[in-house]
């Protein structure tokens, strides 16, 4: 026998983009979405089934397209390099509440973009996962010998063939990450680093890849690390600062999905102080300005754009930096319902989980309760009023906001 429920919510945010939808009664059979349809009073079953959420918005789970679950967002550098070489058993708590501290902020599913020593990837494999949680991971990623990659990752030894590496792998990983460029310089205004592979290397890992089932992710800033990476087939582009609009043209044209990563570039400016390499608070605000307009570009042409924070970066907390990379998408010009779309359907799409990310009749009945009209998001993703998983109210949240604590993995 089904069991049906119903929710009257006061607005919903559907997740694909378009308006925002007002007084919506919503049917949920078992755990599906049965009927989506406009409030009317004589519509509202008066029974026992029915629950008031007139006062909230409902909205898709979050998807963070780009973390690294091994690091905390900390800006305390004794904790930061004690977790750069900290092994699995220490970092295994550490991971765990990092994933505690995603749900507590709606973050239901996310990607992890590597970490030198596959730790996320072990911790997937050995623990058992937060129920709530959909996690994919690149495990180890890909750069080469002597740049820019060593904290996330390793590099082909001299006269391996990367190709026939990822060939002979045994990691369970779900996607491979390479690195194609250095970091931003904080000092040199759009200071653009060389290439790491060339054009060629990077079409052999995608087709390898696709033939394992999985997609490539590249960490890429410049005009030249951008262009042969989307040239070479990758899935998805990683940051992507001063890339320009030819290749932002290139990635719509070839659907290549762009995962801009703004705060962290903000939180270096918050942090100043902190940045151990010397900085100029004008170049990163430069920097930040110009990552803005990109994105305001990539939405001019229909860019496919995923959300991701980078969480683990300094000043960049798991969870709580959702809602500052929202705040920066609607900044550049997204509208609510765009940026939400890119934090939950766009993400879904990009990390390929079937049934997440849009509400809409016949899916999965999960999704977030915020309390209030949706003029107070992204705010109230901090201090959600309910998350609900397979039509029901989960039991793993807790309604307090979730606090960071500097001696465990916070700021």
């Amino acid at each position: 026998m089904s069991n049906t429920t119903y929710i009257l919510a006061g607005w919903l945010i559907d997740g694909s983009g378009g308006p925002i939808q007002e007084k919506v009664l919503l049917k949920i059979v078992d755990d599906r979405f049965a009927a989506i349809e406009q409030y009317r009073p004589d519509n509202v079953p008066q029974t026992s089934q029915l629950t008031d959420l007139s006062h909230c918005t409902i909205l898709p789970p979050l998807v963070d397209s780009h973390i690294h679950l091994f690091m905390s967002g900390t800006i305390d550098h004794r904790i930061r390099e004690w977790q750069l070489t900290a092994n699995y058993e220490a970092l295994r708590p550490v991971i765990g509440q990092h994933l505690h501290f995603l749900f507590s902020h709606g973050v239901l599913a996310a990607r992890d973009g590597g970490d030198r020593g596959g730790f996320a990837l072990r911790y997937r494999a050995e623990r058992e996962m937060h129920k709530a949680m959909v996690l994919k991971v690149a495990g180890r990623a890909w750069h080469k010998k002597g740049r820019y990659g060593g904290l996330i990752g390793r590099a082909p030894g001299v006269g391996d063939n990367l190709t026939e590496l990822l060939a002979g792998e045994t990691d369970a990983v779900d996607l491979v990450k390479l690195v194609n460029s250095g970091l931003n310089s904080l000092k040199s205004f759009g200071k653009e680093t060389s290439p790491q592979f060339t054009r060629e290397e990077i079409a052999a890992v995608v087709k390898e890849a696709d033939r394992q089932g999985r997609k490539v992710m590249v960490h890429a800033n410049g005009r030249l690390p951008v262009r042969l990476a989307v040239e070479g087939g990758c899935q998805s582009i990683e940051h992507g600062f001063f890339m320009g609009r030819e290749n932002l043209q290139l990635m719509a044209d070839h659907e290549t999905f762009w995962v801009p990563t703004l705060f962290t570039m903000k939180a270096y400016g918050t942090h100043l102080s902190s940045v151990q390499a010397a900085a100029d608070r004008q170049v990163i605000d430069k920097n930040l300005t110009q990552q803005l307009e990109q994105l305001a570009m990539a939405r001019d042409l229909g860019v496919p754009v995923a959300l991701g924070t980078d969480a683990g970066s300094l000043g960049v907390l798991h969870g709580e930096s959702m809602v500052e990379e929202m705040k920066l998408f609607k900044k550049a010009g997204y509208s609510l319902a765009e940026t939400i779309r890119c934090a939950t359907d766009n993400g879904a799409k990009l990390l390929g989980i079937d049934d997440f990310g849009l509400l809409t009749v016949g899916r999965t009945a999960t999704f977030l309760v915020a309390r209030g009209a949706p003029a107070q998001l992204p705010r109230k993703l901090a201090y959600l009023e309910a998350i609900y998983r397979n039509g029901a109210p989960s039991t793993l949240y807790r309604k307090n906001p979730v606090k960071h604590v500097a001696g465990n993995g916070g700021a």
